[in-house]
């Protein structure tokens, strides 16, 4: 799926990703709950022992620290959209994304930057 196109527990659960969890066998492993048809509900990551709801391109006290922490910026773009960018990281890599708040922006950003601008998402978390 094309990352400018991510949202919801989608964009979520690849911000998730860009993260570290999932990569790895040590209580890493991203949990995500299904209702009744077969749809995600919520995700659950780890954070210091307990699983927790995973929602950063909705909750400003989960995305927040990422956006401070990678530098990202965002712009309110002529009553459209928001813009969020960032500088080369590590990898020499620059990334930009839209959206139609700032966190969807800079969290399509930050996965676009970390895993780049296509990932493989579960079936079930597809729209």
């Amino acid at each position: 799926m094309k990352t400018s196109e991510l949202t919801g527990a989608a964009l979520d659960w690849a911000v998730a990703m860009a993260e570290g969890f999932g990569t790895d066998q040590y209580m890493r492993r991203i949990d995500i709950r299904l209702d009744v048809r077969g749809k995600c509900s919520c995700l659950l990551i780890p954070i210091n022992r307990e699983y927790v709801q995973w929602h950063p391109s909705t909750d400003w006290v989960q995305g927040g620290p990422i956006i401070e922490r990678e530098k990202i910026a965002a712009v309110y773009r002529a009553g459209e959209y928001w813009l969020a960018y960032t500088h080369e990281n590590y990898q020499g890599r620059q990334a930009d994304a839209y959206g139609p708040t700032p966190l969807i922006a800079a969290m399509r950003c930050y996965v676009a930057s970390k895993l780049g601008n296509e990932v493989d998402i579960p079936k079930e978390l597809q729209p």
